[in-house]
């Protein structure tokens, strides 16, 4: 299934190679933009079917997708599993759930990203819905590229499990060559 997946994230152009510097200030040789994926909405659909498989086996209330990455998958899993699905957002530099959407006590939450690195925002959000009376019962994306020293405290369900290398600037064997690095959704820069 990774096979099927991977080739789709590459026939979108959602699976780049070459060299990156990612918002964490590290850089990569690989990176995924899953927003090129989720442009096209049946193969957006086909890649989250894998995710929506494996949330069967799950017993969960809601859908809830940190804006801005998991939103448009917050709604196809949500569409797919005939389950509530909603997004969390940033107001004052904090997430947080409104526009009308709640988390009633009780409820059984999965928090969707199109890719999952640290779980920063993620964790951000369990805590909100963890603070309304919500349970977290797993975490779900596209892509899973966390490396092994990330732990995350809830399960993750994935389209895709990928190794994806990752230099502190330093030590960047790719800037060693004197390659120019991109910095994704912005122009071409050099080091």
């Amino acid at each position: 299934m990774d096979n099927i997946v991977v080739s789709k994230l590459k026939e979108v152009g959602a699976l780049l190679e070459g060299h990156f510097l990612l918002s964490s200030g590290r850089h990569s040789d690989r990176y995924c933009q899953c927003a090129k994926l989720l442009q096209y909405p049946d193969k957006a659909s086909e890649v989250l079917s894998v995710v929506a498989d494996k949330l069967k086996k799950v017993n969960f209330d809601i859908i809830v997708g940190p804006a801005m990455g998991g939103i448009l998958v917050s709604y196809e899993l949500a569409r797919q599993l005939k389950k509530p699905g909603i997004f969390a957002e940033r107001q004052n530099g904090e997430m947080t759930i409104r526009r009308g959407f709640e988390i009633k006590k009780g409820d059984k939450v999965i928090i969707s990203e199109d890719v999952i690195t640290t779980g920063k925002s993620s964790l951000e959000v369990a805590k909100v819905i963890e603070g309304l009376g919500g349970e977290v019962v797993g975490l779900c994306s596209i892509v899973d590229r966390r490396t092994e020293d990330v732990k995350i405290p809830y399960p993750v369900y994935s389209a895709v499990k990928l190794d994806i290398n990752t230099y502190d600037p330093e030590d960047c064997p790719l800037c060693k060559q004197g390659l120019p690095y991109e910095k994704p959704g912005s122009r071409v820069m050099n080091k």
